[in-house]
């Protein structure tokens, strides 16, 4: 259990204003443009996707493959479930990799992911909490991210809350030089584009075909891709915490969202997960469909997880 805080923060209020600033000066001065560049500029860039020279539909099945596959084992397996919450164990080389794929989704770096979510749970639906529906569904999905909040940007903070991922030398190295995660993100992106111009050029018989292959893939299997990804994992903090059912009387407003829950790979059965955060599974019912957890059981079948946690009914033998 994660200690709660004895000096409440408030994420939602951003920094303290200069009296003598300007309001737009103050406002400007709130926004954290490190996040809201990005984010708007791959919004833009996967708006390509709609102009005819980009659209394909071999492109649009790429994105839907690849979203689950980052979605799943970067976000929901690397990140939440094995970061955040130690729910399994994976040798280090496929934990490290396995970060790398969810720094191809542009989620912040492990530590300081893993930092804002043990928050979450600690204060959850409190004023602490960094996306709290309380304080509006467009300001958990998204806005929470937009707001400077310079409490929770200093080694402090991932010293009390992810302690043990800001410990690991790779993490550390990621936090210490925030640039390489724009060049992992750019690196995987001509990764996609060179594959494409390559099979492009095989199946269409020039470079010609291999460019608009690889352009599709781009815009595709990155651009587009990363903005499912996003607002997938956005909706987690937003829609479910708003729409659903409750089977656990928790003390904040989690609920049981099944579209989530399809979209997201399992992660949707949240008020399940806040009962029990340190299970590796949110399926607590046959029909509550936990895809995330079965790789999980894949991984354990052929010995690369240990150490999974089972949900708290199987480890107390309580019949569901």
């Amino acid at each position: 259990m994660l200690p709660r805080s004895s000096s409440p923060v408030h994420p939602s209020r951003g920094p303290p204003l200069s009296l003598s600033a300007t309001p737009r000066t103050a406002a400007f001065a709130g926004i954290h443009w490190e996040y809201l560049v990005p984010i708007v500029a791959v919004h833009l860039l996967a708006g390509l996707a709609l102009l005819p020279a980009f659209f394909s539909w071999y492109g649009v099945a790429l994105a839907l493959v690849a979203t689950p596959v980052f979605g799943t084992l970067g976000i929901n397996l690397c990140y939440h479930r094995l970061l955040a919450h130690r729910s399994l164990t994976v040798p280090r080389w496929l934990e490290r990799s396995l970060a790398t794929v969810a720094l191809c989704s542009l989620e912040d770096t492990p530590s300081r992911w893993v930092a804002n979510h043990r928050l979450h749970h600690v204060h959850s639906d409190e004023p602490e909490d960094p996306h709290s529906p309380r304080d509006g569904v467009a300001w958990s999905h998204v806005g929470w991210l937009f707001s400077r909040a310079p409490q929770r940007k200093t080694y402090a903070f991932l010293d009390r809350y992810a302690r043990d991922i800001f410990a690991d030398r790779y993490y550390r190295f990621l936090e210490r030089h925030p640039t390489s995660v724009l060049w992992i993100y750019a690196a995987h992106a001509a990764a996609f584009w060179t594959v494409g111009l390559l099979v492009g050029r095989s199946w269409g018989g020039d470079w010609v075909s291999g460019y608009a292959c690889a352009m599709g893939c781009l815009v595709w299997g990155v651009f587009v891709r990363t903005v499912l990804v996003w607002h997938i994992t956005w909706s987690v903090n937003s829609l479910t915490h708003v729409f659903g059912y409750r089977t656990y009387a928790t003390n904040e407003d989690s609920r049981n969202n099944w579209l989530v829950a399809v979209i997201a790979m399992g992660e949707g059965w949240h008020n399940n997960h806040h009962h029990d955060p340190a299970s590796a599974s949110v399926q607590h019912r046959w029909w509550e469909f936990d895809c995330t957890y079965y790789v999980i059981l894949l991984l354990e079948r052929l010995g690369l997880a240990t150490d999974v946690i089972a949900p708290r009914h199987v480890r107390r033998g309580a019949p569901r």
